[in-house]
């Protein structure tokens, strides 16, 4: 897969919890930070306290190949009990020009909750691009390595979506806070 193709990947987990209360545990995006790999510090923007469609957070990021970096992560779509969407923007300039608009986000990632029996079924995604992003550096450096350098990051994703997903879990069943 090239970057061109925005690259993705996604991850479920089963919660035994109603779609409401893994919302509400969705809502808390500042406690993505203890679970997430990457995601250290949420500080949100404008006023807004919870993810609502323009709503916007500086995520203040860490990975011990890349060093500390921020993004703003503007939110696309928040329905309670169903979805929840927001790009990742390079307010820094870290990958190139300075990103303020959806159209020249690094990413795009999304939860969505289907019901199923007495619990819900949650899903997170990730589509990489079309904007620079870390990984374009790695692979304007070494062009030959492309499909590798992007298998390797989603799959570094992917083990990140499974941590975060497992907090999620274990806050929506009140196993963790």
């Amino acid at each position: 897969m090239l970057y061109a193709d925005g690259p993705s990947t996604h991850r479920e987990i089963r919660i035994s919890a109603g779609a409401a209360r893994v919302w509400e545990v969705l809502a808390d995006v500042g406690a993505m930070a203890g679970w997430s790999p990457e995601l250290v510090e949420v500080e949100w923007q404008d006023g807004a306290t919870h993810p609502v469609p323009g709503a916007r957070y500086i995520g203040h990021n860490e990975h011990p190949v890349n060093g500390r970096w921020r993004t703003v992560a503007h939110f696309t779509e928040a329905e309670p009990g169903r979805a929840l969407t927001w790009c990742v923007l390079d307010i820094d300039g870290r990958y190139g020009e300075q990103a303020r608009e959806p159209g020249h986000r690094m990413a795009t990632w999304s939860f969505t909750l289907t019901p199923d029996g007495d619990g819900v079924v949650l899903r997170q995604s990730v589509t990489i691009g079309p904007g620079r992003s870390g990984l374009t550096a790695y692979i304007e450096r070494t062009p030959e390595h492309e499909e590798a350098i992007i298998a390797y990051r989603i799959d570094e994703l992917g083990k990140g979506m499974d941590a975060t997903l497992a907090g999620i879990k274990g806050a929506a069943e009140g196993r963790q806070g």
